[in-house]
């Protein structure tokens, strides 16, 4: 590929996570050209993580962001399968389905009146993602009974890729199609003359930079705006032997999520903290993570640790991403602070940015708290909430 300083660009992407990388693909299937700017690695931020979790908000209290997520989670599959068949590799995608414990009368009274609301939202005749409502003892030789005193909730909705394989399919796709540098920090954007500035003094042509850096992203744009709209969370998940388990749910309970991969491992975590030192994973937290995984699911006992993983995770002040364009700016955009859902909507983010820098209409309209309107000046809030 030309060196991105030889090359003029349509796009410019700050960032090679799930937000990044799905972004530069959509642009590049629209026919822009496109450069992806990674300040260290691919998936060197929290998309590099282990987990794989595609879980939905719960059909209840409904409105335009958990919409929006069901749009994407029920899109989710086709556009991976298609991004496999471009690329030959594996994305460990699966709708593999979630269980939940019921520990009191007052969750299994709440989460009966969810299983109602969900036929109206989830569409399952049309669909088959159901939200059911099961007795005690069922499923229990996967979560254990214990746990469960009052019943479990199963549904079909929720489904787990390889952060990594899907990452890896989408870089592959970037750099077979377009331009995309590691160890390229970018630090300013001089919109006036369509210059991106890296650290080191080079420099590129695009006519349009979007900051898709995680946690690093809310620098920039606090250099841009003069704003602090984010902040991150450290989170810390691990790797599992988990041969013989690749079918089984996913399971959330006491706040962790356990989640069979197709390769024979199962992915614990993962945990948040809002004060923390650095990125370093701590073995005290992978054993903390392991002891509580056992406790409701029992067949996980004596099995290997693999790996852990820990990052920092981007979320903004006001919860829901932030994805558009940045005030004051006509060329410079955002998108970060998927938190937790990233992998999961980053497809529709993506058609809904690039659309918007086409001044055409997405698929599915982004809901109106992802706006930067919601994040920056009278609507801004702090980090403490304030």
């Amino acid at each position: 590929m030309t060196s991105p300083s030889e090359a003029s660009f349509d796009i410019a992407v700050a960032g090679a996570g799930i937000f990044g990388l799905s972004i530069a693909h959509r642009a590049i299937k629209r026919g822009l050209r496109t450069v992806v700017l990674e300040a260290a690695y691919v998936g060197a931020g929290s998309s590099g993580g282990v987990l794989g979790a595609l879980m939905p908000h719960m059909p209840a209290r409904w409105n335009p962001k958990k919409e929006f997520q069901f749009q994407a989670l029920h899109s989710l599959e086709g556009h991976i399968r298609q991004l496999e068949e471009e690329t030959g590799l594996n994305c460990g995608y699966a709708r593999c389905g979630r269980i939940l414990p019921l520990t009191t009368q007052d969750k299994l009274d709440h989460h009966l009146e969810r299983a109602e609301e969900s036929k109206l939202r989830w569409h399952p005749q049309e669909t088959g993602f159901t939200y059911e409502v099961e007795p005690a003892g069922r499923r229990s030789d996967w979560l254990d009974a214990s746990a469960a005193p009052f019943g479990i909730v199963y549904e079909t909705l929720a489904a787990r890729t390889s952060p990594r394989g899907y990452l890896a399919a989408l870089a592959a796709y970037v750099r077979r199609h377009a331009t995309l540098t590691e160890n390229t920090e970018v630090v300013d954007f001089d919109e006036a003359s369509s210059t991106v500035r890296f650290a080191d003094g080079e420099t590129v042509s695009s006519r349009t930079l979007v900051l898709a850096g995680g946690f690093s992203a809310f620098d920039l744009i606090e250099r841009f705006t003069g704003e602090r709209i984010g902040r991150g969370e450290k989170g810390q998940a691990l790797l599992m032997d988990g041969q013989g388990l690749e079918d089984k749910p996913a399971i959330y309970c006491d706040g962790l999520y356990v989640v069979p991969h197709e390769n024979g491992t199962i992915a614990i975590g993962s945990t948040s903290d809002r004060e923390f030192t650095d990125a370093a994973t701590s073995p005290a937290r992978s054993a903390e993570l392991v002891e509580r995984a056992t406790r409701f699911c029992p067949r996980l006992a004596g099995r290997k640790v693999l790996s852990d993983w820990a990052g920092i995770r981007p979320r903004c002040h006001k919860r829901d991403p932030l994805v558009g364009r940045l005030p004051g700016s006509r060329s410079l955009y955002a998108a970060t602070g998927g938190y937790k859902i990233s992998f999961g909507i980053a497809h529709l983010v993506a058609d809904s940015l690039v659309a918007g820098i086409m001044q055409e209409s997405p698929r599915q309209e982004l809901p109106q708290t992802f706006d930067p309107k919601h994040h920056f000046g009278a609507n801004r809030l702090d980090s403490d909430g304030f």
